[in-house]
């Protein structure tokens, strides 16, 4: 006898489905209402190189002194670029030495890449130079610089850079002034001189200002390279190789078809082999592609070729776990025990078989991630977040909606289910 339907939990159902299609829309196109604008999740997604364009560059070091090209200094090279990738608000610029004295930089989505190059490739030796020739102080002296504007002698405003000096600097700094009262202090910039102020008052702040900047962004790149510091080579670049937008686009466009299409394979498979449990397990599924872009914008995570590889291979591991799972609820409907408690047992069974799969492939994702490099690290990276969230959707949301699902009533023959 058919089991009276169970109106509050397929109420409940209904609006479950309801919002859970609202949040897919509005992620995936975004949602307007009056001032308050949503975007959808590809605007908030990080690309690589070779998803959005980019350049890549190979750069060869040059010995600024008579002790030539150590390994320490080129470590030390490596890490300053990476600070100066950073300052420029790049995400996931690869910075990586090649060889001895070769350096290769990947930076995706530079809209000037000239300008890129001129960044991370200036030595941006920083120096405050007396009259007499005497160096006072360096740019290891400085712990912050930024680009500000202020007004000028003559009430005007102009694009400055504010520099503060460590205590050491601060000290050397205030002797200076002192010494060369009504002197002027050149400052230079890989022996160029950038500014030459006069000194009017001895500076015992630890503070200075640098002026004679045409605009805000020249005074921020300057900053920026300050911040970033000294690099202790010279680097010229010797192979510089880019990817176009369009490239890139083609690149993502091709991929985004390619996973939409195996995924809904993957979902046209489960509702063929497991009828209404394949449903549930299609929703869970959406659940969790939905979970898992949202972790990584969150997590910042920049997305690559690769990395969609790994996204796509999370989607398999997802629907493994179900399969799995539905597997066991049959065996254990077969024995003769009713759907709930054939859903229980199955589900019980599958958890060791699915966490030992799961941690397995967890572990070879962290050595690929910490033994990696570049690409590697990316696929990596999807891989882990698709796994952890799966192992949520499967132990926990495919139970409750198969719960949810065969408490309302609605579909009371065990054929349905796949059992």
């Amino acid at each position: 006898m058919k089991e009276k339907v169970n109106t509050k939990k397929t109420i409940t159902l209904v609006i479950f489905i309801a919002i859970l299609a609202f949040c897919g829309y509005t992620l995936f196109h975004g949602l307007s209402v009056g001032i308050y604008d949503i975007g959808n999740i590809g605007d908030h997604v990080h690309y690589g190189l070779d998803l959005t364009g980019g350049v890549n560059v190979v750069l060869q070091a040059e010995a600024t002194d008579d002790s030539g090209i150590t390994s320490e200094k080129m470590d030390s090279t490596v890490a300053a670029i990476k600070k100066r990738v950073d300052s420029m608000g790049v995400s996931e610029a690869q910075v990586s030495k090649q060889g001895e004295d070769r350096i290769r930089v990947s930076i995706p989505s530079v809209q000037d890449q000239q300008q890129a190059l001129d960044m991370i490739g200036k030595t941006a030796q920083l120096e405050f130079v007396g009259p007499d020739g005497e160096v006072i102080l360096t740019g290891k002296d400085v712990v912050d610089s930024k680009a500000v504007q202020q007004k000028s002698s003559s009430g005007l405003e102009e694009a400055v850079v504010t520099l503060k000096f460590n205590d050491e600097g601060t000290q050397l700094f205030a002797d200076a002034t002192q010494k060369y009262l009504n002197q002027q202090i050149s400052i230079k910039l890989d022996d160029e001189v950038i500014s030459s102020p006069k000194v009017n008052v001895a500076i015992t702040n630890g503070e200075a200002v640098i002026e004679g900047m045409a605009d805000m962004e020249e005074a921020g790149n300057l900053a920026e390279l300050i911040r970033g510091g000294a690099l202790p080579v010279k680097l010229s670049p010797i192979e510089v190789t880019t990817i176009g937008p369009t490239l890139g686009q083609d690149s993502l466009n091709q991929s985004l078809i390619a996973g939409a299409i195996g995924i809904a394979a993957v979902l046209l498979f489960m509702l063929v082999m497991y009828r209404g449990l394949g449903f549930i397990a299609d929703l869970a599924l959406i659940i969790y592609i939905m979970l898992d872009l949202i972790l990584m914008v969150f997590a910042n995570v920049t997305l690559t070729l690769p990395g969609i590889a790994g996204i796509i291979l999370s989607v398999g591991m997802a629907v493994d776990a179900n399969v799995i799972i539905f597997e066991r609820i049959k065996d254990e409907s077969r024995s003769g025990k009713s759907i709930n408690a054939a859903i229980d047992a199955g589900f019980k069974r599958a958890m060791g078989t699915i966490i030992d799969s799961n941690v397995t492939t967890l572990i070879a994702g962290f050595v690929l991630f910490f033994m990696g490099s570049g690409s590697v690290q990316g696929f990596a990276v999807t891989l882990i977040l698709g796994i952890i969230v799966s192992l949520l959707t499967a132990v926990i949301i495919t139970k409750h909606l198969t719960k949810l699902v065969i408490g309302t009533h609605l579909f009371g023959s065990g054929k349905f289910y796949g059992i």
